[in-house]
């Protein structure tokens, strides 16, 4: 398989999780759309580490992509805490309707 094939993926991904982002209004689906845009981010640093001209083995893409897996497991975690708190407060999942920093 080529560099184009992975860029090509990892492009669509970026533009589903944009999407994502842009068009719902749903914490939960905004906190998706984050999480496909880092899943593109990790496949360009593998794909861009398997694919050196320098004939390296690619293991600095990968440590690097598990740098970001486990900080986007961390950003979910405190994500979906955040998002329970907000949804506890405010009484709903809208981010347009939060518009106080204190209740």
């Amino acid at each position: 398989m080529a560099l184009q094939a992975y860029l090509c993926v990892s492009v669509a991904l970026f533009a589903i999780g944009l999407c994502c982002m842009i068009a719902r209004r749903n914490l939960i689906h905004v906190l998706i759309g984050i999480e496909l845009i880092l899943n593109a981010a990790i496949l360009n640093l593998v794909a861009f580490a398997r694919f050196t001209p320098d004939g390296g083995d690619g293991i600095d893409g990968r440590v690097f992509a598990v740098f970001v897996i486990v900080i986007a497991v961390a950003e979910a975690a405190v994500g979906i805490a955040i998002i329970q708190q907000v949804v506890r407060t405010f009484r709903t999942q809208k981010p347009s309707a939060i518009d106080r920093l204190r209740e």
